[in-house]
């Protein structure tokens, strides 16, 4: 018996196509369209683009104006659940809504902001908003929370700010020079 290399070649190259292409229609289909459909279809979202990769999942969001950050990521994880499973949810939000104003505001109660985070002292986070607000006349500055993020909008009258800031428990790891 005489193997020929042509049709052996032939063969692996449409088999490997055809599992390539199916696994790709399969993640397109029973995967990234549904969790697109979700994203999209909740309030104050405008566009939404979900990228799935190994262990964690992130939607890209275009949102109007008037979005709630935390429901829309209870809205993403609940309906989602299936397709997102142990995965990390992410939310990226795209940046063309904010003003340089807003980006001074948000660099003026960094230090603030961060300090709580890591001290865990999430009830300084409103005081840090209604000082802001204080201090930035037209500046609206809300935040809520939940179980993995805490969300913070700052808004004036022709923009808004949306951040996302995970709460992730700090790791102890070994020191390089211990």
């Amino acid at each position: 018996m005489k193997l020929r290399p042509l049709p052996i070649m032939l063969t692996a190259v449409i088999t490997a196509g055809l599992l390539v292409g199916g696994w790709f229609m399969y993640r397109n289909v029973a995967d990234l369209k549904p969790l697109d459909r979700i994203a999209t279809s909740t309030p104050g979202v405008v566009e939404a683009k979900p990228v799935i990769g190994r262990s964690t999942v992130t939607v890209d969001l275009t949102l109007n104006r008037d979005a709630n950050l935390r429901s829309i990521y209870d809205t993403i994880a609940t309906k989602g659940d299936d397709i997102i499973g142990k995965k990390e949810l992410k939310l990226n939000i795209a940046k063309s809504g904010s003003s340089d104003k807003l980006d001074d505001v948000w660099s003026s109660m960094l230090f603030e902001i961060a300090q709580a985070m890591d001290h865990r002292s999430y009830a300084a986070i409103p005081a840090a908003m209604k000082q802001t607000e204080s201090k930035y006349p037209g500046i609206q500055a809300m935040s809520e929370m939940d179980d993995s993020n805490v969300y913070i909008t700052l808004k004036d009258d022709q923009a808004v700010k949306y951040i996302v800031l995970p709460r992730v428990s700090n790791t102890i790891g070994v020191w390089p020079n211990a």
